[in-house]
Parts: structure tokens; C-alpha cells; sequence
């Protein structure tokens, strides 16, 4: 059982991990709790404490326990508490923490989630936080009526990994990502799987980001600005049979091999395995899975219908946020580190690309000037689709941290021929339209 970790300087751990039935009904409880605030209290050397939890690696840890010191330096008047652990234990524990009016008085956000604590009053309007030097995207993403509810440590983009090692080994190059198509993926994917025993062309989407991209594609959204939804089950089967014929001439290895590979981190994935030529990753993955496979991989520009970069469908996305719990005893507090964070050059370098390319652009200047060449390559693919990009995708609404989940299991349905391809899609759109509407 995966267990929480928590940490101060120490790497400590504690508690287990909280089932995804008890989250949801924590989640769903957070408009039936009363007043309070957050658990932490002034301590006996009279300093103002703050607890900060995040999820991540341990290399996040150490970089994030390095800015808390560096923070601490500089406010000698605040000590920082820090939590951490991973993606899946994280969620299901903030949900209860928040639900019991215990939550931490900083929390590292994604935006699947922003709008289910936002929305429930849960979240601090960090109003006086400083994105002046932040670009519109970025303070957008974290904007809704409840205020600036989270802000931006970076901005990252949805990426194809090649790994010209696989390619060339089934002698091919890496493709011109500005002008193929899905085609010509299908046919490069299907010859590698063909010519390298043990090794495939790609591995399955990653969600919700490859439906996202595909739907943008068209000129349509995942999700509407009002909350409702930008498809139909018919673009959705669309998009399951692109798949599922993936997966039937080779360049996807077979079911049972994509169900064990579906929720593996990126050490574990066919990607950082060197099982797979290409994968869907966020472009602040790069360095991780190219340190995991043992090469530098390159970032790709994802196929389209008609093979102009400008109809690619990708986006600028807040690769994550900060936010403030709004029962904090201490929200002034609150805002100073979660300054600290985003605009000090001192934090912007220990955490380079990691927790996605700076919003603050002075600090991303400085950040880029010192990265290793594949950070830097993330980091200028990053920048060179500001061209090519459509607008912003709407911020979820409540409910959209189901939509992962409900498209990893219809696929699995679709490439274990247990539903149709019409027939899953048509369920998967039912789930989906559910739990946004609730």
C-alpha cells in the first residue's frame, strides 16, 4: 500500500493512503463544514508556522526543502512545514484534510482540481501575490470567481517524446513535427513496432491532455467556459477507433500490455523503460525521462489532420499552481512565501524546469541561461509554439478530476474488444457529462 510521506528537512513518513471512496465523500463534504482554520499554530519561539504540501519526486523534495530554508532565510520570522507525497495519495488526503478543516495553509494545485476547492470556498484570493511580470496565460489560468485562486509556478506544454535511439535503430529519423499528419505517426509507429523485437512504435494517450489536444484539433474544448461540454460521443468514438487502430496494426503493443503500462510513472513508463519510440508527456518531464531512459529524448509537436503546425491543438498550460487555504490563521503569511516561490531568482533556480518553465519571466531568463541542454531544449520548444498556439483551454469545472479516470477504463473496454467502440464512447460520455454536472 502506498503510503503518505512527510517531511522537514528529515523525510519522515506517516499515515496510509486514503481509498479514492472516502476522498470523494471528503470532497463532497467541503460545503457542509463550518468555520475554522488550518491546524497550525504559533510556535514557542514565537515564530508564525505554515504547513506546505505538495506532491512530486523525491528530487522535488529535496529542491522544494531547499527553497523552504532559503524562504525561512529570508523571513526568519516563519517556519514551513513541509508535506509531501505522490499524485495519487495527494488528493485523496487534501480532500479529507480539507473536509476536516485541517488543511495546509499552502497547497500545491493542478488545475483538475482547482475548481472542486475553489468553488466549495476552500481556496485563499491571493490578491497582492506579484504576476506582474507573469504573461496574461499564466494569471488566467488561476482566475475564477472566487479570485486569483492559484497562481502559476510555470507554464508547460503537452508533448510527443521521440527517442531518436529507437528510431534509428529501425532506421528511421526523427519526423519534421511541423508538417506530418496522423498518417504519417501511424505508419512511422507501425514500422518500428515491425522491425525491433520487443520494442513498439508508441504507447497508449495520456489523459485527459490526448483527448484535450485531439479536440482542439477541431476547434473544439474538452470543456466549455461555462462548464458544460465542447464535444460529442461521436468525437469521442472518433478518437477511440484512432486508437484502437493503433493498437491493431502494432503500434501499440496489445491490451494486456497497455493495462499494465497505463498508470506507470515516467521511471516505469514503455517511454523512460526505452520500450517505446514515442509517448504523450508535459514538456517539464523532458529531464526526468530522459534521465530514466538513459538518453536525451526529444520533444515533439503532435501530429495533426492536415499537417500545419498551427492546427496542432496545443495550448499553454499552468504545469502547476500554488494555492492558499482560505481558513489559513495565516494568510498574509501565506502570500509571502507563495511569492517567495514564483518570483525569487533564488527559488526559480533550484526549482529550473521542474515544476514547469517560470512564470515569472525574469526568472525564467535566468533559469534558461543555466540549464543542461535537455532542460534547455524543453524549455525552448516551450517558448517556440507561442506562434503556432489557440487560446487558453477553459479552467475544468467541478467534477473534471473524474474525466482521467473514466477515459483510461472505456480505452481499456475499447482495446480488450469488451464494448464497441460506439458503445464505449457513448457510456464514457454519460460519466464524463455526470460529473461535471454534479
Amino acid at each position: 500500500m502506498t503510503q503518505q510521506v512527510c517531511t522537514r528537512k528529515t523525510g519522515r513518513k506517516f499515515g496510509l493512503r486514503l481509498s479514492k471512496s472516502v476522498a470523494v465523500v471528503a470532497v463532497a463534504a467541503l460545503a457542509l463544514t463550518g468555520c475554522g482554520g488550518s491546524s497550525a499554530a504559533d510556535g514557542e519561539d514565537g515564530k508564525t508556522q505554515l504547513r506546505f504540501s505538495w506532491w512530486g519526486s523525491d528530487s522535488r523534495a529535496q529542491a522544494t526543502n531547499e527553497i523552504i530554508e532559503a524562504f525561512e532565510a529570508a523571513n526568519p520570522d516563519i517556519d514551513v512545514q513541509g508535506e509531501y507525497s505522490d499524485w495519487s495519495g495527494y488528493w485523496d488526503k487534501l480532500a479529507t484534510q480539507v473536509a476536516s478543516n485541517d488543511a495546509p495553509d499552502i497547497i500545491q494545485m493542478d488545475d483538475k482540481y482547482l475548481r472542486e476547492y475553489a468553488d466549495r470556498g476552500a481556496l485563499l484570493d491571493l490578491e497582492g501575490v506579484d504576476v506582474s511580470k507573469f504573461e496574461d496565460v499564466a494569471v488566467q489560468n488561476g482566475t475564477t470567481d472566487a479570485g486569483l485562486v492559484g497562481i502559476t509556478t510555470g507554464i508547460n506544454s503537452f508533448t510527443l517524446t521521440a527517442n531518436p535511439k529507437i528510431l534509428a535503430e529501425a532506421g528511421l529519423e526523427v519526423p519534421d513535427d511541423k508538417t506530418w499528419t496522423w498518417d504519417d505517426y501511424r505508419t512511422i509507429t507501425e514500422t518500428v513496432s515491425q522491425k525491433l523485437d520487443g520494442k513498439y512504435g508508441a504507447e497508449a494517450p495520456n489523459e485527459p491532455a490526448g483527448l484535450q489536444t485531439w479536440l482542439r484539433q477541431d476547434k473544439k474544448n474538452l470543456t466549455s467556459s461555462d462548464g458544460s461540454l465542447g464535444f460529442s460521443p461521436d468525437d469521442l468514438a472518433k478518437y477511440f477507433q484512432h486508437h484502437k487502430d493503433l493498437m491493431d496494426n502494432g503500434s501499440y503493443p496489445k491490451a494486456s500490455v497497455l493495462a499494465e503500462n497505463q498508470n506507470a510513472g515516467p521511471d516505469r513508463s514503455m517511454t523512460g523503460t526505452g520500450v517505446a519510440a514515442f509517448g504523450m508527456w508535459w514538456s517539464n518531464q523532458l529531464g526526468g525521462l530522459s534521465t530514466a531512459v538513459g538518453s536525451d529524448l526529444v520533444p515533439l509537436r503532435l501530429p495533426s489532420h492536415t499537417g500545419k503546425a498551427e492546427d496542432n491543438g496545443l495550448w499553454h498550460k499552468s504545469s502547476m499552481m500554488m494555492s492558499g487555504y482560505a481558513r489559513t490563521e495565516h494568510p498574509e503569511e501565506v502570500k509571502r512565501f507563495v511569492d517567495f516561490m514564483v518570483n525569487s531568482q533564488e527559488a526559480g533556480a533550484l526549482n529550473q524546469m521542474d515544476r514547469g518553465l517560470p512564470s515569472n519571466t525574469e526568472v525564467r531568463e535566468q533559469v534558461v541561461s543555466k540549464l543542461d541542454s535537455i532542460e534547455a531544449s524543453s524549455a525552448e520548444f516551450v517558448t517556440s509554439l507561442k506562434p503556432e498556439l489557440q487560446s487558453t483551454e477553459p479552467i475544468p469545472p467541478m467534477g473534471f478530476s473524474a474525466v482521467q479516470d473514466v477515459l483510461y477504463r472505456y480505452e481499456m473496454e475499447v482495446f480488450f474488444e469488451r464494448q464497441s467502440v460506439s458503445d464505449a464512447a457513448q457510456n464514457a460520455f454519460k460519466e464524463i457529462e455526470t460529473a461535471v454536472a454534479q
